[in-house]
């Protein structure tokens, strides 16, 4: 994505969230404090479990800087409250976002560009993560604190009753789904699931889609561009010829499949051994985990599925001192491992990624002791990923159209919901005032 300078944002119309004004939003950011007058005071908004413990150690090293945790939850409510807060210029001075919301908390004028703070971290972290936090160009918007590369995750030993092999491309992964259903009918490698779009961005991330990139003072939504569509071909495909099922995540349903092996594979994120200790907690041992299949043998690369990042408001009266404690909390060893212990994310930081508690394997996960060593090099290949600033639209359209293309079976159902999931986002970013090209 061509960087969004400031003359470009200011010609850009700020996203309509018809919010109203924010009440107890947390402490002014101009506090007044200084070194004469006391420690700068700094305020921080995350939902990551624990984080006051993470920001305690840092106020117990730095007393003229301290930090107050406010807990908030996430998704586009939090979102909104950034916002808010930044018209009325109160609110935090830090706050957690997922790296699909940067786009909207810039174009809305509610996060600082701290590119000349940070200058020298991004060697910290993989290339396709940190340019989720500069949005392609110079300037620098966040800072990486974790990430949700994706891998493949399969019953080891229901692969080897059925004679399967794992699956190194996308190809090998379809005739494996085949295969599965000659053996043994009732089974399924795995579903199609349209109840969250996440993973289907990682997918085409994987593949090189970037849907949504910004020119001059212009937005071009490619939710269906090339590789996009090769990702809604394979998987509509397969559902179409009943090769894999087409029943959502996260339901007791699909729980029951995988604890009973009906489904014996997941495309997920480092993150699915938590997931599959309460989904399928029969099947502890039983499972292992490859890199993610590629489109064309040789190649190495990822998307991502989840993860978050420490922005700076714009309004902060702080900016220097917020984000030399952004710096901290996303690539200090102690940081580091206080993330993984108390919030349980997977750090972005590189090195961080097979020390301290990553350094032995999940109790789910046993039986491959290398599971974090493994996953460290797979994060390494995360493919870049281009957001917007209505992604809460796409992917609700998303939803809705590939949840009826799902239960249509139908490859013209899936192509019918890709094209109505772009054509609603760029009539959504019409609608807001955006330049949008057609």
């Amino acid at each position: 994505m061509p960087q969004l300078t400031r003359r470009s944002l200011a010609a850009a119309t700020a996203v309509l969230l018809g919010a109203t004004a924010l009440t107890a939003c947390g402490s002014d950011s101009g506090d007044g404090t200084d070194a004469a007058s006391g420690p700068v005071k700094l305020t921080y908004w995350a939902w990551a479990p624990g984080m006051d413990k993470v920001a305690a150690l840092w106020n117990a090293k730095h007393p003229d800087i301290q930090v107050t945790v406010q807990k908030q939850a996430s998704g586009d409510d939090l979102v909104t409250k950034i916002i808010t807060a930044a018209k009325a210029r109160k609110g935090p001075d830090l706050v957690q976002a997922e790296y699909q919301a940067l786009p909207t908390l810039v174009t809305n004028d509610a996060l600082a560009d701290i590119g000349s703070e940070v200058q020298g971290v991004e060697k910290k972290f993989a290339p396709g993560v940190w340019q989720q936090t500069t949005l392609g160009g110079d300037a620098v918007y966040a800072l990486p604190q974790d990430s949700g590369p994706l891998m493949f995750f399969y019953r080891e030993d229901l692969f080897k009753e059925y004679g399967l092999t794992v699956p190194t491309t996308w190809d090998a992964f379809a005739e494996t789904a085949r295969a599965l259903k000659k053996k043994a009918p009732k089974k399924s490698l795995t579903t199609f699931s349209a109840n969250d779009a996440g993973l289907f961005a990682g997918l085409s991330q994987q593949a090189g889609a970037k849907w949504w990139t910004f020119e001059g003072d212009t937005w071009k939504v490619g939710i269906d561009d090339a590789a996009t569509k090769k990702v809604t071909d394979f998987w509509g495909g397969l559902v179409a010829e009943g090769a894999i099922d087409n029943q959502p995540m996260y339901t007791p349903a699909w729980n029951k499949a995988l604890d009973t092996g009906e489904q014996i594979a997941w495309v997920s994120a480092v993150w699915a051994p938590g997931t599959l200790t309460t989904a399928a907690p029969a099947t502890k041992g039983k499972w292992a985990m490859a890199p993610l299949p590629q489109w064309s043998e040789g190649e190495n690369a990822t998307g991502s599925w989840g993860g978050s990042s420490t922005g700076v408001t714009s309004h902060s009266a702080h900016k220097e001192a917020a984000a030399q404690f952004a710096v901290w909390l996303n690539t200090d060893p102690e940081a580091l491992a206080a993330l993984v212990k108390e919030s349980g994310i997977y750090p972005a930081a590189t090195a961080a990624q097979t020390s301290g508690a990553l350094a032995k394997a999940p109790d789910y996960f046993a039986n491959q002791p290398d599971f974090y060593t493994k996953a460290a090099e797979i994060a390494k290949t995360t493919a870049p990923a281009a957001w917007g600033p209505n992604v809460n639209v796409a992917y609700t359209a998303f939803k809705d159209e590939f949840g009826k293309a799902a239960k249509a079976k139908t490859a013209a159902a899936f192509d019918k919901a890709l094209t109505t999931v772009r054509d609603t986002t760029v009539d959504d970013l019409d609608k807001q005032g955006f330049e949008v090209s057609k």
